[in-house]
């Protein structure tokens, strides 16, 4: 039989990548509640009129609020955000998947958009954190 500890050990030695576990999905459940909020226009005036205030109405950490103020997707999605959710987010803030996504790739909007409309990042070096440390290659970690 599997050791399903081991197996989920295994997702988080993709680099560049978080999967969206049950493990992640109860400890963003009130963050993805939040950003499921602003689909609604009265929430999002709200939202845009005191970040802060609006916040404090959710049961948040203080790790997914300090990310959600600093619109650090990367640490949102490592808190438990699901990115399809955190869209609310930054459609509310007017960006684009794109744009937004780009944010998390530390390029360009035009260098992300030109990396997936040429087929996306290559699979080289992205194969395993653990095993990109042991040949001294940090390529893809997140």
């Amino acid at each position: 039989m599997t050791d399903i500890h081991a197996y989920f050990a295994e997702l988080e030695d993709i680099p560049g990548t978080r999967v969206y576990t049950g493990k992640r999905a109860r400890e963003g459940y009130h963050l993805n509640q939040f950003a499921m909020s602003l689909m609604k226009a009265d929430n999002r005036a709200r939202w845009k009129a005191d970040e802060a205030a609006y916040l404090a109405d959710w049961h948040l950490t203080d790790e997914q609020r300090k990310a959600v103020l600093s619109r650090d997707y990367n640490r949102l999605l490592d808190l438990g955000g699901n990115i399809y959710f955190l869209a609310k987010m930054f459609s509310t803030d007017g960006l684009s998947f794109v744009q937004a996504v780009s944010t998390m790739t530390g390029m360009s909007v035009e260098d992300y958009q030109a990396m997936m409309v040429a087929g996306g990042r290559s699979a080289v070096g992205q194969r395993s954190i653990r095993a990109n440390a042991a040949s001294g290659d940090n390529k893809g970690a997140n």
